[in-house]
């Protein structure tokens, strides 16, 4: 039965009642097996009700709006087209008892729609299947892997400390299609089909569209998602942190070498264990004993301070029990709360009264100080195994909801920071998912290692987490993990590595360097372990000159950056981009993956390789392109063999734009 409802087709067959609508410049699909269907809209918040041409002939239908048209099949499968009637995409059906468009059944039993139930709940285990095409799949968020291209992985829908999952994938083949299920889960692009999964959901719900380029389908997704803030000034220049300043002192004098170097610093960051006991988001006293003058200094220097925030509450806490008692901390399905970070639990950020609770302790204990950018740390959050199926939030269990973390911890502090009266919001963070990036989330990649295989892998994850939807996005310059100070290896690896992220969306030097420092004290924010020191000068006289080059031409980009953000802000533009985003008519950009652009015209060809002192190049067709290095002006649509000294990497910039950019 096939019936319209203004906006709406609807289609009921025995206990599936499918909904059709436009939605922005695509189609919001949704389907479940009850009466009626949710009305939560997760991560779709602007684009309802747009107008949608319907067509219902018998027992088939379509609808169009925008640049894509869906058919509604006698079958109950769906077909979508663009703008010219070419295919896209659709379901993959084969079920002995109906026949396909052509006229063929399947023994196989194989419905494109597959509902689960999970007895004894209202709740299913769902799964949606796609025909597979030649097609090349981008964005879905941050993963850990070489591939940029996710055509035949396998991609888990849940997140992980380095893991991002946002559910918006982006395809060669002209469409965008986004999850819209916080639901664990994952998908499967495969060479025989296409398979989305939520394991525990009351409704089927994704969001389509289609466009001629990569831009018009990005564009489209980021009017439906929402878009990030105006990048603040100060997120554009270079950052230092470390694990971790011990004390005040400390950090002050590292600022204050900074500023006796002439080296410009936009944001120095106070990193975890500056607190008494973890859920008391206030300083140590003992260690940072006056708040007030340190952020004025910093101020006067040019530098914003920025303070880690972690979502965690330890028993011993001046905060824990009355949360307790409010129902304000994470349950468990199942035994014991606590997570592997101590005896500590994680704030219900899903609940809007857990979130107003945290922020009062924040702009009493920081922001009054005139800290106005936080650190929100252990994001995902990071559960011991990451036992999905053992843990519920005020707005239901994990495997239902879990994704949603991320996003509304951002909340917490955009919402709170914005009653204050505060723009441009920016807070670093861990995790995300679609919606994140209105918060001013401002997504880095984790606690990573320091290698180049890790490199590798933060290139791909960059650039997807940007056709994401994510487009404020950092890396710890190299890694995390590891990295002795005093090791050749590490010092080329963290070589490459800076100069990468001297054209990644935020430019910030972090990591646990080897040799360990002990504690200075046996309690409070003393008791903690510190890296080693990770400045600039740290490295050798040789690294050192590479490194104040490369901080100096940051600072000269700053002004191009920004306008790179304002795309970000007004349109959805990724800040880095894939060859293809920028050049979609150029086949050969396509299969370019290790090659990116920073805005609309510098091309950037970074060194993921030890001991690497040339590398092959290709230059998009269309434009001339100029040597940053050399000076050399060369034609476009060719590929060279570039020469890369360990003082630089090659990086090109449009034929007669930003002409007094030099290194």
């Amino acid at each position: 039965m096939l019936w319209q409802e203004n906006n709406k087709l609807f289609r009921r067959f025995d206990r599936e009642l499918l909904c059709i609508e436009g939605w922005g410049d695509g189609l919001r699909v949704r389907a479940c097996r009850k009466g009626g269907l949710e009305q939560t809209n997760y991560g779709l918040v602007h684009g309802e009700g747009h107008p949608a041409q319907i067509e219902i002939e018998g027992d088939r239908a379509s609808i169009t709006n925008g640049r894509i048209r869906c058919e509604v099949l006698s079958t109950g499968k769906l077909r979508f087209l663009n703008q010219r009637g070419e295919l896209i995409l659709e379901e993959h059906d084969r079920n002995r008892f109906r026949k396909d468009e052509e006229g063929f059944n399947s023994a196989l039993e194989i419905c494109p729609r597959t509902f689960v139930p999970i007895r004894g709940t209202d709740h299913y285990k769902l799964q949606v299947r796609f025909e597979a095409q030649q097609e090349r799949i981008y964005g879905m968020g941050q993963y850990q892997q070489e591939n940029l291209n996710l055509k035949g992985c396998i991609v888990e829908l849940a997140q992980r400390n380095s893991q991002v999952s946002v559910p918006f994938a982006l395809s060669s083949a002209g469409y965008g299609l986004f999850w819209n299920n916080p639901a664990i889960g994952r998908v499967i692009f495969g060479s025989n089909l296409t398979e989305w999964e939520a394991q525990s959901t009351r409704q089927l719900d994704y969001w389509i569209c289609a466009g001629d380029t990569p831009a018009q389908i990005e564009e489209a997704f980021a009017d439906v998602a929402g878009k990030a803030p105006m990048m603040p000034d100060y997120g554009t220049g270079f950052w230092q942190c470390k694990l971790r300043y011990q004390t005040q002192e400390e950090l002050m004098e590292v600022a204050r070498e900074y500023k006796r170097r002439n080296l410009p610093v936009s944001v120095i960051v106070i990193d975890y264990f500056h607190w008494p006991h973890q859920g008391d988001w206030c300083f140590d006293p003992q260690y940072w004993p006056d708040p007030v003058g340190m952020v004025k200094e910093l101020k006067a220097m040019g530098m914003e301070l920025m303070v880690s925030v972690w979502p965690t509450v330890d028993e011993d806490s001046v905060n824990y029990r009355e949360m307790q008692e409010l129902g304000y901390l994470t349950a468990s399905e199942a035994g014991n709360r606590m997570s592997h970070l101590g005896r500590t639990c994680f704030v219900d950020m899903t609940n809007p009264r857990a979130r107003a609770y945290v922020w009062e302790k924040l702009r009493e204990n920081y922001y009054k100080y005139g800290i106005r950018i936080f650190w929100l740390d252990e994001a995902e959050p990071e559960y011991t195994k990451y036992e999905y199926d053992n843990y519920r939030y005020e707005l239901g269990a994990d495997l239902e909801v879990g994704n949603l973390y991320p996003r509304e911890y951002a909340r917490m502090a955009y919402e709170g920071m914005e009653a204050e009266g505060q723009t441009n919001i920016l807070n670093l963070i861990r995790s995300a998912w679609a919606g994140s990036q209105r918060f001013g989330a401002l997504v880095w990649s984790g606690d990573i290692d320091s290698s180049f295989r890790s490199l590798r892998s933060q290139f791909a994850a960059g650039l997807n987490i940007g056709m994401a939807g994510i487009p404020w996005w950092t890396t710890d310059i190299g890694g995390f993990h590891g990295g002795n100070i005093h090791d050749p290896a590490f010092i080329e690896c963290l070589i490459r590595w800076f100069e990468y992220g001297t054209f990644c969306p935020v430019m910030r030097l972090h990591g646990d360097r080897e040799p360990h420092k002990a504690p200075i004290g046996t309690s409070g924010g003393g008791s903690t372990p510190s890296g080693a020191e990770n400045e600039v000068w740290t490295y050798g006289p040789e690294a050192y000159e590479i490194f104040k080059a490369h901080i100096l031409l940051r600072e000269k980009l700053r002004p191009y950056v920004t306008e790179a953000m304002k795309q970000a802000h007004e349109k959805g533009t990724p800040v880095i981009r894939t060859l293809f985003y920028n050049f979609p008519e150029d086949p050969v950009c396509w299969e370019t993956e290790d090659e990116f652009f920073l805005g609309d015209d510098i091309l950037v060809c970074p060194i993921l390789h030890e001991n690497r002192r040339s590398r092959k190049v290709y230059l998009p067709v269309g434009c001339r392109w100029r040597d940053i290095r050399s000076g050399a002006v060369l034609e476009g649509g060719q590929s060279l063999e570039a020469d890369a000294p360990i003082e630089s990497i090659p990086v090109y910039v449009r034929e007669g734009k930003l002409t007094e950019i030099r290194l």
